[in-house]
This record gives structure tokens, sequence and C-alpha cells, in this order.
């Protein structure tokens, strides 16, 4: 009876692995397609709106990697070294602050195109976009580079030279990095969320003027919509540890599943949103999309003459 325990644990741990890996394997392929379409197709170079799109896939991409890679390293090797572990964090930390910062600017170029269509050639060129994405980039560092600088001024040296489980739960468990995250969360998101409430209401109010393509500010107010539902969903990182612990103290018996569960809901499921939301919806890039595949399926089932 005792050896069947640690057997059940393993086909547990062994499914949940392979779960989260042949997911994260299917959303980074698709997700990987729109990026390699956006490449093979020069008419997306010259669109800030593909090109803060792409971004999002790509950080998308980056996200999911570390996501399931850091969870298969926990479960295979434990414990390991706490620098490299500083190293990938710090790459996650950047990567989940990008998404709502490049959805609060994919939402501020629709307003621009919809609101003030004449300004927009002039206002969101390929140049500004590139330098945008940079800021970004350069902003969302802010957090990761404070709490290396928290931990390099509350932790011993010995500290550094320990193994660890790779989680911030281990690393950043201090009241100092807990009073700066909650701060630099409660800014961001405030930001995010006045800039997709604000663009809302002025693409709706465009979109009940007589001189404004109706049909355009339709698709933008819903493409805005739609921004709001992701970033809820990126939002589940902040209260999914609350969630966790409510719901494993009414079932302590399912811990290991709800851990699972909400990694999923959390971290894997949202990254599949983008190519959804954005890259169907949008004619150019679904039917480049449906020709790329088209293309590989023809390919595939040509058959060498000798």
């Amino acid at each position: 009876m005792n050896s069947t325990i640690p057997m059940d644990q393993f086909y547990d741990t062994f499914i949940k692995n392979f779960i989260s890996v042949v997911l994260g394997l299917v959303i980074n392929y698709i997700n990987g397609t729109f990026v390699l379409v956006f490449f093979k197709n020069t008419i997306f170079y010259s669109d800030p709106r593909y090109i803060l799109y792409t971004h999002l896939v790509i950080n998308d991409i980056i996200m999911l990697s570390i996501s399931v890679g850091l969870q298969v390293t926990i479960y295979v090797v434990g414990t390991f070294s706490l620098s490299v572990c500083c190293v990938v964090l710090f790459v996650a930390v950047i990567v989940t602050k990008n998404s709502p910062l490049n959805l609060a600017c994919m939402a501020i170029e629709r307003y621009i195109a919809i609101c003030k269509p004449l300004h927009h050639p002039q206002i969101c060129t390929v140049h500004r976009t590139y330098m945008l994405i940079w800021f970004m980039w350069t902003l969302s560092a802010v957090p990761a580079f404070s709490d290396i600088f928290i931990t390099l001024s509350t932790r011993p040296a010995s500290f550094f030279s320990t193994a660890i489980l790779c989680h911030r739960v281990f690393i950043y468990n201090t009241w100092q990095y807990a009073v700066n995250d909650t701060v630099l969360n409660v800014v961001y998101l405030l930001f995010v969320w006045t800039t997709l409430i604000v663009t809302y209401f002025k693409v709706l109010s465009a979109a009940n003027a007589a001189s404004t393509d109706r049909v355009s500010a339709r698709k933008a107010r819903n493409t805005i919509l739609l921004h709001g539902g992701q970033l809820l969903l990126c939002m589940m990182s902040y209260i999914t540890p609350l969630i966790s612990t409510a719901l494993i103290d009414l079932f302590p018996w399912s811990r290991s599943t709800i851990l699972f569960i909400l990694f999923l809901l959390s971290n894997i499921l949202p990254r599949l949103l983008s190519p959804l939301i954005y890259g169907l919806r949008d004619k150019q890039f679904a039917e480049r999309v449906k020709v790329y595949f088209c293309c590989k399926q023809i390919k595939t089932q040509i058959i060498p003459v000798n």
C-alpha cells in the first residue's frame, strides 16, 4: 500500500506536467505562426498596430516559455542556484509588466486612429512605435531591478550561494518587497485601467459622431473592451494567491489540483487570447494565416517523383 502512494504521486505529477508542456507547445506554435506571418509580410512592417500586436505575442511566448519551463524544472530538478533563479525571475517580472503596458499602448493607438485620423500618420510612426516598445521594456524593468535591490540590501551574502526552489515567495518574501510590490502594481494597473476607460469612452463618443466611420469606431470600441477582458486575466496572477488560499482551506485534500488549475488559468490559457482576439479578428492577418497553413498543407502532400 505504501509503494502505491509514491507511484500515484508520480503519475499525478507526470500528467500535470504533460498537460502544461503540451498546452505550452500548442499555444506557442499558434503564437509563433502569427509572428512568422508578420515577418514574412512586409505590409505589416509600416503599421504601428501590427507592430504592437506582434510585440504582445512575442511577449506572451516568452512568458509562457518561462512559466512552463519553471514548472517542469521545479518538479524534475527541485532546487537550483539562486543566481540563476534571480535571472529567470528578472525576465519573468519584465514580461509580466509588459503585457498590461502593451495593451494600454494599443488602446491609445486605436484612439488616435479613430478620433484623430488626420494626425495618426504623423503621431503613430514606425520609429516612434519601436521607441515606445523600448520605453515599455525600460519601464517594466523598474520593478525587476527594485526586487533585486531590495534582496541585495536585506539578505546576507550567504543567501546568494544557496540552492532554492525557484519561486518568488522563497526569495522576495520581506516586508520591504511586499510594500514595494503593492505600490508598483497599483501604479501600473491604475495607469492601464485609466487609459483603457478613457480611450473607450472617447471612441464611444466618436462612434456617435456623424463624421466618423462608425464601422471602424465600433471595431475599435470592441477591441478596447477585449483589452479590458484580457487585462482582467492578466490580473489573475495578482489575486491567484488569495484564491488558492481560500480554496485550499475549503478543499485541503485537493491542494495540488487547485494549484494546477489556477496555474493553467492565470499563466497558460491567457497567452492564447492574443491571436484569438486580434489575429483572427483582423482580416489581413487572418487571410495570411490561412494562406500560410494552406501552403504548408499542400507542401506536405507533395510526393517527390524519382
